[in-house]
């Protein structure tokens, strides 16, 4: 057990990290914060000048904005859906005892190391390409209508392509839980003439709980800013059909070059970041204290 002397010096020796850490993410916000209150635009070259909450205003008050937000909320239950009944799905036909178990596990992970920029490209060019893609082969083969992803189905096309790049991490998260089950519970549960079905509603999914709570914290935290694959798909269209709040405040930067807006859009982004981790912290992450 540690002694109050032990707690201290801990505390000492991690002090200079952690002020390191606050000093790396303060810095640049505290940055943003003083061009959010400005106007600064790249383009009209006039010199910055205060505007106070003005930036906070527009940026809140500007139709795009519930359409990035509708868009944000979209993309982000879907994908959690998406890969969590998957993971399950994929975590137990991983625990079975099958023939080239490490390499099936090996395939399955891999996507979750590849760059989103990259994944994205792939799924564009070679898989949903209206044109020589494997999706349209399928179709074909089947004698069905073929088609256009990203102009017919932009947010669908989006979806797909996010949950197939966060399916192998809740995978791995919910096969590492469902490994720890006790063996003599199955066993129990045999015994007593437990069919498959309530075996998992009754002893697996609940086992698995607190495994599926930490993925949805990780990934929504995550998918709130999901913007490269955005950018190399649809650039946020058609219209605006795929534009997320990362990607609104991306566009008022770099492409309006409207530093002091894009500063307000991305506190704005933060706050909302924050309020999503707390409500899960407080609602959802009961279950890790349990």
């Amino acid at each position: 057990m540690a002694t109050r002397q032990t707690m201290t010096a801990g505390r000492v020796l991690v002090a200079p990290s952690v002020l390191l850490l606050f000093a790396w993410m303060l810095a640049p916000l505290a940055r943003t914060l003083y061009f959010s209150t400005l106007h600064y635009n790249l383009i009209d070259g006039s010199a910055p000048s205060f505007l106070g909450f003005q930036n906070y205003i527009d940026f809140l008050s500007d139709p795009n904005f519930i359409d990035s937000l509708v868009n944000t909320l979209v993309l982000v239950i879907s994908v959690l859906l998406i890969s969590v009944v998957g993971g399950i799905f994929v975590a137990l036909l991983m625990d079975q005892d099958v023939v080239g178990l490490n390499v099936l596990r090996l395939m399955v992970i891999a996507p979750f190391f590849v760059m989103p920029t990259v994944s994205a490209l792939v799924w564009k060019n070679l898989l949903m390409n209206p044109e020589s893609g494997f999706f349209l082969w399928i179709t074909k083969s089947l004698h069905l209508p073929a088609p256009v992803w990203f102009t017919n189905w932009p947010m669908l096309s989006v979806i797909l392509i996010v949950s197939w790049e966060w399916l192998p991490f809740a995978s791995l998260i919910l096969l590492t839980s469902l490994q720890s089950l006790d063996l003599e519970q199955k066993e129990a549960a045999e015994l007593d003439g437990a069919g498959a079905i309530p075996y998992f509603f009754y002893i697996v999914l609940p086992h698995m709980a607190r495994a599926i709570t930490v993925v949805i914290l990780i990934e929504t935290i995550f998918l709130l800013g999901v913007f490269a694959e955005i950018l190399v798909t649809t650039n946020g269209g058609p219209g605006d059909a795929t534009t997320n709040i990362t990607f609104l405040v991306y566009k008022e930067a770099l492409l309006d070059f409207d530093v002091g807006g894009a500063s307000a859009g991305g506190i704005v982004a933060v706050v909302i970041a924050n309020i999503a981790a707390i409500f899960l912290m407080r609602v959802i992450g009961k279950n890790l204290e349990a």
